[in-house]
């Protein structure tokens, strides 16, 4: 009744061709639930197949639970899955052990799911009502899935209430709103159902339910009843709440236990309320409360459920606390093979410290952690250290639970955790100081008082009368904790004081010291002096990609970065970020886009870095972790400096700088003298580029710990040969060779090479020197092409114009597919110095994207598709999809005619 408007809008949007989602939004008691039925109704006339679900406050904190609610109808399906997608529901359902799969990947299982169980004939109609109650996980799937029904035949129907603020305000969704009733409408349906109802009382119904339909039906049985009809200002679900509770308080004693424990269950309310997965509590025996309209029955079941929601909300809070823990322990008894249920209701039903209802809620944060629920993970070991017997165990579980948190980007949450445990007359726990210094090194950048605090923690671990209880601090895992983010506060500290404490320490732990530990500590100290094999230990350790924790992964490709192999591993980044983003562990997700960040710019991809940027420290900063903002900004100002954008460059420079020097950040305030550095090599000035760069280290040297100091090694020797400093140039890159610089990295190798070339004054030696710098180069464009440059001048001025073009179109190629202005117009420069006119260089060869010239090269070469891969670290079956964007390209149908073609278009 006077829903006319909503009546059609469901009907089109049922008759629509094509999938598609819609949110119906209104106030508690409006009439959604209603229209929810109608649309169902509707769609089984349609020949839908219709499934419904209900989200229930009691379910909120469990991960995946209104996913699994929505979808359980249609699991018979999953058969019809390949293994992949049937494995990531195993996973979220808690069927098995994994990872946790990311939003998308669960998404896109959830839509081959749909489009397995619908078809043209039978399309499928998913409705689920009060959808604000469902879990975060279920939410954000159920709004990626509604964005990409389109083209299918599947339809969401989703119901929120106005007053509660959930996920789905943010979904994207296309909503129907659903307001109050007409006044003419309002007055039909009071007259209907209430046709008795006195004048004057029936104005105080339509006065205070002001069109609502709940209010409307249940209103009148309170005014009628000599109840007070002036409610003030009370909004109105507490008013009808006020109505509910008037009629539980009537139950008999036994009758409101029954429904407690349902409320508490999470039983539904309306038809098909307890049509939910899993097992639930059956309300029986209360025919009493189904008389005075608080229950009914579900046709479909035969079961009790409650009539309305606020029916379930208003038994809870009319209960008093022994009641509420008295229903909760029988709960746990009911679902004591449900690790999670029963960890909830075990949680709920003690006040006094109990060590197995504390363990039972750390089992289920693991459960959750493993499922991609993070948040609840850190309320449940919350909860356990309240309930902790000792003050070790408490201590314990406040760290473990701060230590996820500061994990998800919950800093203010991590630093509550911390400051709830102050130890008195104990030295702090191992477990505080990781998640105390993980607070003070990412949200305020204080590695100093980070790094002195975790020391310090290992220290008194490596205390031989702790080692003899270490046991209840966690052992080797804390221990790992606390190695792992000594190294993190080291490598952001970069000075020597800071590594010597640190490699002192791990020297005295021995073979306590995890090995993946030490893989971090070689590739992340300094590479120069201990990155030798670093790259094979680092390939060894992603053998089995599936046993390692997110932020192992995250941590051995910030080792492969400093390695420069990170590119191999860029796969496994791109598959995780989106689940560490957006199911738990947040500042790991930051962590894995400034990879993936950082492999991009080294390949090449700089428009694909600058977003991935960006996107990045919209994240950090959302999330208040400064040390990752400054980091970020950092490689941005890189990013504008190797692109000409100096002015961008040295803003970014200027700031970083100013936040990290005073704070003894060495590796950003290095990170800020290579901005410098690269700004002024782009502009030309190599006497400024050379004063930035020796900032970093002294020529002829490579200073320890000093992580740039490598990577600048072809900086530092280019502007000491602009700026005439011929013999600091040639110590530099001898100093390399000396290193073992070409050993420890393909791009070590190729700017080593590249450094000696460009310093010999023997012809010979150079041509040597620049052929390894080609051999080694793949993969890293910016730097190979700088390396081409330098050569086709020396050759234009040992050999000629002719010699020195092939390589100076190719540098000038590369720097313009790079959006390198600054080098592409040198590049360009130097090709009309070899007679080529003003524009007129090479076009195939400029078409081409530096990896299609660099596989075009290595083809012409003679090699196969498969060697080609194994130095590009590309499949042969990607090898030849570019070998066939190349052939159109220069105008050939067959690898055979690779070289000409490369020779003439360079020519």
């Amino acid at each position: 009744m006077g829903r006319d408007g909503e009546r059609e809008e469901l009907a089109a949007f049922l008759a629509a061709s094509g999938g598609q989602a819609l949110v119906l939004r209104g106030e508690t008691g409006v009439g959604k639930s209603a229209l929810l039925d109608h649309a169902a109704g509707l769609a089984a006339a349609q020949r839908y197949d219709v499934v419904r679900a209900a989200g229930v406050e009691a379910e909120a904190e469990l991960p995946f639970a209104g996913l699994h609610q929505l979808l359980y109808p249609l699991l018979p399906h999953l058969s019809g899955l390949d293994d992949g997608h049937r494995a990531v529901f195993d996973v979220v359902f808690g069927l098995r052990a994994g990872g946790a799969p990311s939003i998308m990947s669960l998404g896109i299982a959830v839509l081959d799911l749909l489009a397995v169980a619908a078809s043209q004939e039978r399309p499928l109609l998913l409705v689920l009502d009060d959808g604000q109650w469902l879990d975060a996980s279920s939410i954000e799937v159920c709004g990626f899935v509604g964005r990409r029904l389109a083209g299918g035949s599947v339809k969401l129907l989703i119901a929120v209430r106005s007053d509660v603020a959930s996920r789905f305000d943010t979904a994207a969704l296309p909503e129907l709103p659903v307001t109050a009733l007409p006044d003419e409408a309002a007055g039909r349906l009071l007259d209907l159902r209430h046709p008795r109802l006195a004048p004057p009382a029936r104005r105080v119904v339509l006065e205070h339910a002001r069109g609502n339909p709940l209010a409307l039906l249940e209103l009148p049985s309170s005014v009628g009843a000599g109840e007070p009809g002036g409610f003030g200002a009370v909004p109105l679900s507490r008013r009808l709440q006020h109505v509910y509770g008037l009629r539980i308080e009537r139950l008999s004693g036994p009758v409101r236990e029954e429904l407690l424990r349902g409320a508490l269950d999470g039983v539904g309310a309306g038809p098909g309320g307890s049509r939910v997965s899993g097992a639930r509590y059956r309300m029986r025996e209360a025919d009493e409360a189904v008389a005075a309209g608080l229950l009914e029955v579900d046709p479909a079941t035969g079961d009790l459920v409650f009539r309305h929601p606020l029916v379930r909300s208003t038994v809870v809070q009319l209960a008093t606390p022994n009641q509420r823990r008295a229903a909760h322990a029988e709960l746990a008894r009911m679902h004591r093979d449900d690790v999670e249920r029963r960890a909830r209701h075990l949680a709920a039903s003690r006040v006094d410290p109990d060590e197995e209802v504390a363990a039972a809620l750390e089992a289920a944060a693991e459960s959750a952690t493993r499922r991609g629920g993070a948040v609840a993970a850190v309320a449940w070991l919350t909860r356990a250290a309240e309930l902790s017997e000792t003050p070790d165990a408490r201590s314990r579980r406040l760290g473990d639970a701060a230590f996820i948190a500061g994990h998800a980007a919950l800093l203010d949450q991590a630093q509550r955790l911390v400051r709830a445990d102050p130890a008195p007359g104990r030295s702090e726990s191992p477990a505080t100081a990781i998640a105390a210094a993980y607070v003070a090194l990412y949200e305020d950048g204080d590695v100093r008082s980070a790094h002195h605090r975790v020391a310090a923690a290992i220290e008194h671990l490596s205390d031989p009368h702790h080692q003899r209880a270490g046991v209840v601090d966690g052992g080797a895992e804390v221990l790992t904790r606390l190695v792992d983010l000594l190294l993190a506060t080291s490598l952001y500290a970069g000075d020597s004081a800071s590594w010597h404490r640190t490699e002192q320490l791990m020297d005295a732990l021995g073979d306590r010291v995890d090995p993946r530990s030490a893989i971090y500590r070689d590739a992340w100290s300094d590479v120069v002096r201990h990155g030798a094999g670093v790259g094979g230990r680092v390939e060894r350790a992603f053998a089995d990609v599936s046993a390692l924790e997110p932020w192992d992964v995250s941590r051995l490709a910030v080792a492969a970065y400093h390695v420069d192999t990170l590119g191999r591993y860029r796969p496994y980044l791109r598959r995780a970020v989106d689940r560490e983003v957006e199911t738990g562990a947040v500042a790991n997700g930051m962590t894995m886009l400034h990879l993936i960040m950082l492999d991009q710019l080294a390949a090449g991809e700089w428009d694909d870095a600058e977003r991935t940027g960006r996107r990045a420290l919209e994240l950090n900063t959302a999330h208040g972790n400064a040390l990752f903002a400054h980091h970020t900004r950092a490689y941005l100002g890189l990013l504008a400096a190797v692109r000409g954008r100096v002015e961008q460059a040295r803003e970014a420079q200027a700031v970083v700088d100013a936040w990290a020097r005073p704070r003894g950040i060495g590796f950003l305030t290095q990170v800020a003298d290579a901005v410098g550095t690269a700004a002024a090599l782009s502009e030309g000035d190599y006497e400024a580029a050379y004063l930035h760069a020796i900032g970093i280290t002294r020529p002829g040297a490579f200073e320890a710990y000093a992580h740039q100091a490598p990577r600048t090694l072809l900086d530092l020797v280019e502007a000491a040969v602009h700026t005439g400093r011929l013999e600091q140039a040639r110590r530099h890159a001898g100093a390399a060779l000396d290193a073992g610089l070409p050993g420890i990295s393909p791009r070590l190798a190729m700017i080593t090479y590249g450094a000696v070339a460009m310093t010999t004054g023997d012809d010979r030696e150079a041509d040597d020197m620049y052929a390894r710098a080609e051999a080694a180069g793949g993969g890293f464009p910016f730097e190979l092409a700088r390396i081409r440059l330098a050569h086709g001048v020396r050759l234009r001025h040992t050999q000629g114009p002719k010699a020195a073009r092939p390589l100076l179109a190719g540098a000038a190629g590369t720097f313009e597919q790079l959006g390198a202005a600054g080098w592409a117009e040198r590049a360009q420069t130097e090709l009309r110095a070899t007679g080529l006119p003003a524009g007129a260089s090479p076009v195939h060869l400029a078409e081409l994207t530096w990896q299609e010239r660099r596989i075009a090269e290595l083809a012409a070469s003679g090699l196969t598709n498969k060697e080609i891969g194994e130095r590009m670290h590309l499949s042969p079956r990607t090898v030849s999809s570019h070998l066939y964007r190349v052939f159109p390209k220069l105008g050939i149908a067959s690898r055979a005619a690779l070289r000409d073609a490369l020779a003439k278009a360079a020519h």
